[in-house]
């Protein structure tokens, strides 16, 4: 069995947009929250997929609180 991606994502893409899952309500007066990440360095010397841990836990915390108006 094949995994259909076009129409899969179609679907999916269709139904958050429907949903407007990608809409938050911004809210000047709530306090902000700030995700702070380490670049490496610019030569990208001793950059290694470990990296990637981290990069994706402050990418998801940052979608997170995004989604709950931050």
């Amino acid at each position: 069995m094949l995994y259909n991606f076009i129409e899969i994502e179609k679907k999916w893409q269709d139904y958050w947009y429907e949903q407007k899952l990608f809409k938050t309500q911004e809210n000047r007066l709530k306090e902000k929250y700030y995700v702070l990440d380490m670049f490496p360095y610019p030569s990208a010397s001793g950059l290694h997929v470990g990296h990637i841990e981290g990069y994706t836990a402050t990418d998801i915390m940052s979608r997170f609180k995004r989604m709950q108006g931050f």
